[in-house]
C-alpha cells in the first residue's frame, strides 16, 4: 500500500502543480482537462479548461489533484513532508510560504531540527519535519 493525497482545488490546480514541480523538483506526468471527459455531465460547460486530473512525480512520491466544481478549502489536516537535509526543509517551507502564511516557524523542536507549519498560496496546509540533519 502507498498513500497518495489527492489535492482538490477551485480552478488553480494547473498553477499550484507547476509550482510544486519546481519547488519539490518533481514531474508532472497527468494533465487532463475537464473538457476532455467525453459526455459525463461531471463538470459545467465553463469547466473545459480547468483541472481534470493532475499527477505529479517527486522523489519517489505521487500528489494527484483536480479542480472540482464542489471545492471547500483544505480544513483538519496538513501534508507533512520529511525531508533530511536541513537546507533543503529551509528551501521547501521559504519556497511554499512565498505569497502564503507561516503558521509556525520553521525551528528547532525537541523531535526535530527543523519543523514548522506553512499554509502555501493555493490555500493548502504543509508540515516541513527534518528529524535530523544529513
Amino acid at each position: 500500500m502507498k498513500w497518495n493525497p489527492f489535492l482538490t482545488f477551485n480552478g488553480q490546480c494547473q498553477a499550484a502543480f507547476e509550482f510544486y514541480a519546481r519547488c519539490f523538483g518533481g514531474e508532472i506526468v497527468t494533465l487532463m482537462k475537464w473538457g476532455d471527459e467525453r459526455g459525463t455531465g461531471l463538470a459545467p460547460p465553463e469547466w473545459a479548461g480547468k483541472i481534470m486530473h493532475a499527477t505529479l512525480v517527486a522523489g519517489g512520491n505521487v500528489l494527484s489533484g483536480a479542480d472540482v466544481p464542489e471545492y471547500e478549502p483544505p480544513k483538519g489536516f496538513r501534508l507533512q513532508l520529511n525531508i533530511d537535509d536541513v537546507a533543503e526543509a529551509k528551501r521547501i517551507f521559504h519556497a511554499l510560504a512565498e505569497s502564503g502564511s507561516i503558521e509556525m516557524l520553521l525551528q528547532e523542536t525537541f523531535w526535530a531540527v527543523a519543523y514548522g507549519h506553512v499554509t502555501d498560496r493555493f490555500g493548502v496546509p504543509w508540515a516541513i519535519n527534518c528529524e535530523q540533519a544529513s
